[in-house]
């Protein structure tokens, strides 16, 4: 392999091949190719694109640059979700236990945030003691034990999406659908899932921001799932505004308490409602979509979901008493009210705004492994479309810091547009794609 004559070739706008491919991942997993050419590459794939199956070539390539996971000695089959992130996205944190607790056994590696949406890893460190650092052998046991694990990603899983990830964020060429679509797939199909559901977020607080953007990533997502033989299906989801009403760690882990308890807001259980209903139907515990829902809905309400719950967060370590006694949670010292400065109906929440406002308080990080604050960020019981008075609640924020809190008051009021006219409320998904 000559990297320089690889690089040529795409810059040409040619197609690689197979073999050229899957040779540039090796030889780069090694340290066999420097940065500078590697770039190169990023750059030229940046400009001038990949097809279907280049895509899927290199997909491949980087799912086996690692180890890759075979559950089926622990569990017969195995179903996983991702999420491409969201300003309050806690669905991880409801769905998963939703799942397990109908039989479905579900094992899924999960990342730290970074920017303006929070980790699930993160989110769950809320509880005391808990730990996502298994072992493949404690997350293999667990999973079989219990149907339910949820861990970081090892580096010994896709380290080429690893390592070509990093170049890619310091050379601006994140933004491509291929190498976004192939860095995602690649550590889903490491991890030795059966079925893949993707939601894919949509809009202001989302890396896509307009529904065609959307439609094209899932639609490349799914093709590589079926192209790996992986049953996957993607769903279109709004993130125009928050999803649900809490926007921080352990408030977010709250919220999801409260919905596993049938308490939480409305659309974030329709939302998850949705999302863990597909994942019945490609595990072929439902042969539709409102039997699958019934199904999530009985899980709920009888307590097998918060049970699974219960159980995931002892076996990893934490207070598993919180979930209980979700009360105990640690506190913001400053914990204060926003009110609405007019008369009228909510036309836009900016969900961008938010997140980059609650992770501006503490709760997020600029840059990896920062420390953050788990008590701080904002609930925004509102939506779009709601009609409101002056001086009614908008959002109530949770801070450590005065000075921040004032920013963070600022922030949210900037945030909300008004119309005096009636405004229709935002879909919960736009599109799903098979």
């Amino acid at each position: 392999m000559r990297m320089v004559e690889i690089i040529e070739q795409k810059r040409d706008g040619g197609e690689l091949s197979s073999e050229q491919i899957d040779s540039f991942v090796k030889a780069y997993t090694a340290g066999e190719v420097p940065d500078y050419q590697a770039a190169a590459l990023l750059m030229a794939i940046y400009f001038r694109g990949m097809s279907r199956r280049e895509t899927v070539d290199l997909t491949m390539a980087m799912a086996r640059s690692g180890d890759q996971l075979d559950l089926h000695d622990v569990v017969p089959f195995v179903v996983d979700k991702h999420s491409s992130g969201g300003v309050g996205d806690k669905t991880t944190l409801v769905v998963q236990p939703v799942v397990a607790g109908c039989g479905v056994p579900v094992g899924k590696m999960s990342g730290r945030g970074l920017g303006l949406t929070f980790g699930t890893l993160d989110k769950l460190e809320s509880f005391p003691g808990w730990s996502p650092g298994l072992t493949l052998e404690q997350f293999k046991r667990q999973l079989g034990e219990i149907g339910l694990v949820l861990a970081g990603q090892t580096a010994d899983l896709a380290p080429a999406d690893g390592k070509l990830y990093a170049l890619r964020d310091v050379t601006a060429t994140v933004a491509n659908v291929s190498l976004i679509a192939a860095s995602i797939m690649s550590k889903k199909l490491a991890a030795g899932a059966d079925a893949i559901v993707l939601d894919v977020k949509m809009g202001k607080g989302a890396f896509m921001t307009t529904l065609d953007e959307a439609r094209e990533l899932a639609r490349m997502m799914v093709d590589i799932g079926n192209d790996a033989g992986r049953k996957t299906v993607a769903l279109i989801a709004d993130m125009n505004q928050p999803l649900g009403h809490a926007v921080g760690n352990a408030l977010e882990v709250k919220e999801a308490i409260a919905t596993l308890k049938g308490d939480g807001p409305a659309d974030f259980w329709e939302h998850c409602l949705t999302v863990a209903g597909h994942m019945l139907v490609l595990a072929g515990k439902a042969t539709n979509l409102e039997e699958a829902k019934k199904l999530a809905t009985e899980a709920r309400d009888d307590g097998r979901a918060l049970a699974k719950f219960r159980l995931m967060i002892e076996r990893q370590g934490g207070s598993a008493d919180l979930v209980d006694a979700p009360e105990g949670f640690e506190l913001a010292k400053y914990v204060e009210p926003v009110f609405a400065p007019r008369n009228g109906y909510v036309a836009s929440i900016d969900a961008g705004v938010i997140g980059w406002s609650c992770s501006r308080l503490g709760g997020g990080r600029e840059i990896k492994n920062e420390p953050i604050d788990h008590a701080v960020g904002m609930v925004i019981p509102i939506k779009v479309g709601d009609k409101l008075d002056k001086g009614d609640q908008i959002g109530v924020i949770h801070a450590n810091d005065p000075f921040k809190l004032d920013l963070a008051k600022v922030e949210l009021s900037k945030a909300i547009s008004w119309s005096d006219q009636p405004i229709e409320p935002l879909p919960h998904f736009y599109d799903t794609v098979t």
